[in-house]
């Protein structure tokens, strides 16, 4: 699934010199912050979950750099010459070339293995002011079960070649000594950021019980959320998906972002509809930096029903304006009102007595407000009369003009 997003390809130095491969995911509006995306082992940039999350904060006005370790993916060297200290000596290269572009990072985000390099990182970056692992090991020796039955020739050889994933890779003595000697509780500890556990209980390749040993070993701020049956990659797209959101919900809190001035024309802001499925109808809809919403289709038209139908927001709307109204009017009254319940349905009906003729069809919503308290028959007659005054159902009533440009 392709993410439609404003991004740039730039490459960096890495660690020995090579040339690092990377996307910088940008906002549309004002930028508040960059993040750091630090993917899985002998993952790429370009991972679902990488991709989505990135998605997210842009919509959010944080920047995201996801980049391709030294030796995978598109950026030079030799994988077979890495270790995990040069994991975390990238992570640092790429918020060096960030810094270079006054855009400083004040947010990692790890899967994996990129999630153990993000909190080693982190005790090295002053900057930073919240850290994000999915599915992270809490000791990067680990990943040794991944080539388990290889270690014996790589301790003989110093070298040797193993599939992952469907892949050849060349595995070092030298990886192996390297992650073993790394110890992550220190840099755990002594992370002065606010930290975000994210994990799922039936993860067969990272067990719960790491994420259980780093929010431990972490002192507050921290929270964890769980990723319930998510698998490892986070490859299914409602996973990807809630694992953004989350992020972006999170990060605005422990980054203290200052929202930007509406434009000018649109002093509410602007409400923006990006594609997130091309493949199917799904909608992200950001108004502002801070309320973010999904809109879909139901699964009997090509949907994925994971959020409110285009008709669902336009009831939304009548129905949460004519509470809001109703509730003005009781207040300033002095009335006691004490619940509001409304209840909109939409559907299309022929249009039997309009000029078009009975072959066509108007649009009609079925409003029914619920009125609770100590009101008399007058009280609710007139608040009745005041739900029609509401803004929302005035413009339904009356006709719209939409002005309509190409950007």
């Amino acid at each position: 699934m392709e993410v439609n997003m404003k991004t740039e390809r730039v490459e960096f130095s890495g660690h020995d010199g090579n040339k690092l491969a990377a996307r910088l995911d940008l906002p549309d509006g004002p930028l508040l912050a960059t993040a750091l995306f630090a993917h899985c082992f002998t993952c790429s940039k370009d991972s679902l979950a990488a991709k989505r999350i990135a998605a997210r904060l842009t919509g959010a006005g944080i920047a995201v750099l996801r980049f391709d370790f030294t030796g995978l993916g598109a950026s030079e060297g030799a994988f077979s010459e890495t270790t995990f200290s040069s994991n975390v000596a990238d992570l640092i290269a790429a918020c060096t070339y960030l810094s270079g572009r006054n855009m400083t990072p004040s947010m990692l985000i790890g899967h994996s293995l990129g999630g153990a390099a993000a909190l080693k990182a982190a005790a090295e970056m002053d900057n930073i002011k919240a850290v994000v692992t999915l599915g992270a090991p809490y000791a990067p020796d680990h990943v040794k079960h991944n080539f388990a039955d290889h270690l014996g020739e790589i301790m003989r050889d110093g070298v040797a070649k193993v599939d992952l994933g469907g892949r050849p890779f060349c595995i070092s003595k030298a990886f192996l000594d390297d992650i073993s000697a790394a110890r992550l509780k220190p840099a755990i500890a002594n992370l002065h950021a606010a930290l975000l556990v994210m994990h799922a209980p039936l993860d067969q390749v990272v067990g719960i019980e790491n994420a259980q040993a780093i929010f431990t070993a972490a002192k507050h701020p921290k929270s964890f959320v769980t990723l319930d049956d998510a698998d490892h990659l986070l490859s299914r797209a409602q996973d990807a998906e809630y694992a953004a959101g989350v992020i972006a919900a999170w990060a605005t809190r422990y980054l203290k972002l200052t929202p930007p001035a509406p434009p000018p024309g649109a002093p509410e802001g602007v409400v923006r509809v990006r594609e997130a499925d091309p493949e199917g109808f799904l909608q992200d809809i950001n108004a502002g930096p801070y309320h973010h919403v999904l809109a879909d289709e139901p699964i009997a038209y090509g949907g994925t029903n994971r959020g409110m139908s285009p008709y669902g927001f336009l009831s939304a709307g009548l129905g949460a304006c004519t509470s809001m109204t109703i509730r003005m009017y009781a207040r300033r009254k002095g009335w006691p009102l004490t619940s509001i319940r409304v209840d909109v349905s939409h559907d299309k009906v022929h249009a039997q007595d309009a000029e078009t003729g009975a072959s066509q069809k108007i649009d009609t919503f079925y409003r029914k407000i619920h009125l609770e308290g100590d009101l008399d028959e007058a009280q609710c007659k007139r608040l009745m009369e005041i739900a029609d005054k509401c803004p929302v159902h005035k413009t339904l009533l009356h006709s719209s003009r939409i002005e309509t440009t190409r950007a």
